[in-house]
């Protein structure tokens, strides 16, 4: 498995990460880098922490949380919720979406945060199953838009 690390965007890497695609089966699920970083500039209070993922220096997805933030229902989710999850299309299936999850984890916990949440829509090639297999569970939440909310435990969280 790769080294994967994550860091903030600079210029010496907006433009790469901002190429970044997952593949098109994927594109109903979650939305590209440019539309993101608008949906965090519209949304501020929700404390947006943007990071690139990195494999030996090379941006190959990006991650986007609400960050320590109060939650507003039905606008805002958290406190720490995980947003975005986006690997390039030719960077998946090497465990690097799980290796993100566990950074962020770890970065939550060292906040003092105890749950990650995160959503995401239903049908085929959700990303559900990859979130359950990291230990997130369903909360019984199933928004307006029609995602699920998950819940992981970081007491337990994944382990990188």
């Amino acid at each position: 498995m790769p080294h994967v690390t994550l860091r903030e965007i600079g210029p010496d890497i907006e433009e790469a990460v901002l190429a970044l695609r997952v593949a098109p089966a994927q594109e109903q699920f979650v939305s590209g880098v440019a539309a993101s970083l608008i949906e965090a500039a519209d949304t501020p209070e929700a404390h947006p922490w943007i990071r690139a993922v990195l494999t030996d220096d090379e941006p190959v997805g990006f991650v986007m949380l609400s960050w320590d933030t109060v939650p507003v229902p039905g606008r805002i989710w958290g406190p720490y919720f995980l947003w975005k999850l986006l690997v390039d299309a030719a960077h998946q299936r090497r465990g690097i979406g799980a290796a993100t999850v566990g950074l962020v984890a770890d970065a939550v916990r060292a906040n003092g945060g105890d749950v990650l949440f995160t959503s995401c829509g239903q049908g085929e090639g959700s990303p559900q199953p990859f979130y359950e297999a990291l230990g997130f569970v369903p909360t019984g939440e199933v928004d307006a838009h029609g995602e699920v909310h998950l819940a992981l435990s970081l007491q337990s969280g994944p382990e990188r």
